[in-house]
């Protein structure tokens, strides 16, 4: 395992029972003294984008970003050159940029499902929070790869993360929720 850094995802302990996280993977984006922030990767939204952004057409996947903010959408994105303004998280793959030059793409039919990936909200911890959170083994950590975090099915994304990781944790996989139901 890693330390949290932009570029990790954070891999919800099996047993975490906080309903927001509950066997959810995130990409940190952003991990700094004063706080960090990231996206959840496999929770989708109730909606697709044609239905939230007026005039694009593409029915794309939206995913629910995390509890802070439900009313902003947010993008991961391998278009560096198309998209300007982004910061690179890891190599290849962008968060943010020129939201207006995104939806002409959009409008365009210039942007593939594939190569990017919608929020709504995103996750957040103050100074410190992910801190206590590592101690507390709330989290595991791993290298996020562009295979992960475009992963075309959405629910096998926190098993493949713990696959990721091998070993002890890929036994992870079968555990139940709540072990005390068994």
């Amino acid at each position: 395992m890693i330390e949290p850094k932009a570029g990790a995802i954070l891999i919800a302990d099996p047993f975490l029972k906080d309903p927001n996280f509950l066997r959810t993977v995130v990409f940190l984006c952003e991990h700094r003294e004063d706080g960090s922030f990231g996206f959840v990767l496999n929770r989708s939204y109730e909606n697709t984008l044609d239905e939230l952004l007026p005039g694009v057409h593409q029915q794309f996947p939206v995913f629910y970003g995390g509890p802070v903010q439900k009313d902003s959408i947010h993008f991961i994105h391998q278009y560096p050159e198309e998209i300007p303004g982004g910061t690179e998280v890891i190599n290849g793959v962008y968060w943010g940029g020129d939201f207006s030059k995104l939806v002409e793409m959009l409008k365009n039919g210039e942007i593939e499902e594939r190569k990017i990936r919608f929020f709504i909200g995103y996750s957040g911890w103050s100074a410190g929070q992910l801190d206590e959170e590592m101690k507390e083994k709330t989290w595991l950590t791993a290298e996020a790869t562009r295979k992960l975090l475009f992963h075309p099915e959405t629910s096998e994304i926190w098993k493949e993360s713990l696959r990721h990781l091998g070993g002890e944790y890929e036994m992870m996989i079968n555990y139940p929720i709540d072990p005390q139901l068994n």
